[in-house]
């Protein structure tokens, strides 16, 4: 049998500002630190393979979150297994003891998959472990002592997420164990110690495992701080597959006591998911989720590489007319990107006559952010479209309340039944007033409205770079601004 032929490559479908990976396959966001200057992604990685394989921990390094230099494996499979999700701090103590006397040792801990013991239908395949770095991030070495938590008969026990309580002076670990979150304590990241348990029936959303824990600390808009704890899971997103779940509640160092179990959505869209935030930042709560959805993840047409993340953004905890939420903005770094403005425009009324923005898309490539806002807001559609007759539609449906996002006819939607499709967010504001903004990369949109409190994030790959847009509203929607800027490519 002759071999197949690889795919050609599609330099026209990588993200100019995104961080994807020179080759192969990528998921989740591993290990997000930032350390003497650099901010530091590792992530899930095949390096052999466009698909889903024996997983290592890729890693990329960055000066502003925007230019990404990947650099060498972080970590590889050994005989304990492949290394799946985790986190990394600081050990600014030297409390674990990988480091020579006074120094600070980074260290990450992930999980193992022992895949000969998944094939032998063993359900306690997974453990935790550790690895430190002594050189600042740039070479790992496995602690000998792993795993530091052997299993303890949980099919799913994996994605430690690590956080240092200064009060108790010990880390915490939030852990993932299929339909519940556990949350473990240590001295010194090698002796672990349960402290309580959330999650199981009738708590957020279900449908598949829970995934990809992370448990942050972030300020309400009257002062008062409160814990969000994210938790991914697959299937059961709002749009179908893959998507994040938040909740908000108190942590008292050991126990998570959320205000309620209802599910919140941290992104409505189908392509963010296992998001997690950076270690050692301050001042503020910054995320990076992977963008795709496992529904069809390994199918996406791009070639050398699959997969890219999300934009860095912040969370910050806003009140809604249903109490708090946790809302989603571009990082502020994400604002050099923005070139000067080829369409600029205030006080500007829709009608059944669409408005034709496609001068402002000139030498773009399918780059830009588009901003609008209005003081009432009303049904209204952006269309875009190519000479090859692709076509994506986003607006919002005043009549069920709903931000949207069609990409049923955005070019290549072929490769999976279910990329095709129209998906849906809940407008959570009720004000009159709105804002919205939509940042585009070549083949992902990232909507943004009412100030981040209803989130979408999609792929769609148009045959051509969209050179053609209108804005059109049947209910005559009065803009008070409209703005087009370009974004610079960050390569």
């Amino acid at each position: 049998m002759r071999p197949a032929h690889p795919p050609a490559d599609t330099p026209e479908t990588r993200p100019a500002w995104h961080f994807t990976p020179r080759a192969h396959w990528m998921n989740d966001p591993n290990g997000l630190i930032f350390h003497r200057g650099t901010w530091h992604l590792f992530f899930q990685h095949h390096p052999h393979g466009r698909t889903w394989g024996p997983m290592h921990w890729g890693h990329a390094t960055s000066g502003d979150l925007l230019r990404w230099q990947e650099q060498p494996i972080a970590l590889a499979p050994d005989h304990l297994g492949m290394v799946f999700s985790g986190s990394a701090v600081l050990d600014s103590g030297n409390r674990s003891g990988l480091g020579p006397a006074g120094s600070q040792p980074l260290v990450m801990m992930f999980t193992h998959h022992d895949m000969a013991d998944e094939q032998a239908g063993r359900i306690d395949r997974q453990h935790q472990s550790l690895a430190f770095s002594l050189d600042g991030g740039a070479t790992w070495t496995t602690h000998a002592g792993n795993p530091v938590m052997p299993n303890p008969g949980v099919q799913d026990w994996r994605d430690p997420k690590l956080r240092w309580l200064p009060q108790r002076q010990c880390w915490t670990m939030a852990l993932a164990c299929g339909d519940h979150i556990r949350f473990y304590s240590s001295p010194d990241l090698k002796r672990w110690t349960e402290d309580s348990r959330f999650g199981g029936a009738g708590v957020g959303a279900h449908g598949g495992v829970w995934e990809c824990p992370d448990l942050i600390p972030l300020t309400a808009p009257d002062g008062r701080t409160h814990w969000v704890l994210l938790v991914s899971l697959t299937p059961g997103g709002p749009n179908g597959g893959s998507a994040t779940q938040y909740f908000i509640g108190d942590f008292d160092d050991r126990t998570f006591t959320p205000h309620d179990t209802r599910t919140r959505w941290l992104d409505f869209g189908p392509d963010n998911y296992a998001g997690v935030t950076w270690a050692e930042v301050d001042d503020r709560a910054l995320f990076i989720g992977w963008m795709s959805n496992w529904q069809y993840a390994d199918k996406v047409p791009t070639a050398p590489w699959r997969s890219a993340m999300t934009m860095p953004r912040e969370l910050q905890l806003r009140t809604a007319p249903d109490g708090l939420r946790v809302a989603s903005v571009p990082a502020r770094e994400v604002a050099t990107l923005c070139q000067p403005a080829t369409l600029a425009r205030q006080g500007v009324a829709l009608g059944d006559a669409a408005l034709d923005l496609s001068a402002a898309l000139a030498g773009t490539q399918g780059r830009f952010v588009l901003q609008l806002s209005t003081a009432a807001l009303r049904g209204f559609t952006l269309t875009l479209g190519n000479a090859a007759g692709d076509v994506l539609r986003i607006g919002f449906d005043a009549t069920a309340g709903c931000w949207w996002i069609d990409r049923n006819a955005s070019g290549d939607v072929g490769f999976h039944p279910v990329f095709a499709q129209r998906a849906t967010a809940a407008r959570l504001a009720t004000a009159a007033k709105s804002d919205l903004q939509l940042w585009f990369d070549a083949t992902s949109v990232e909507l943004f409205a009412d100030d981040g409190l209803s989130v979408m994030t999609a792929l769609f790959f148009p045959r051509q770079p969209w050179n053609r847009a209108t804005l059109a509203s049947d209910d005559g929607l009065m803009l008070d601004t409209l703005e087009l800027r370009p974004l610079r490519d960050s390569r």
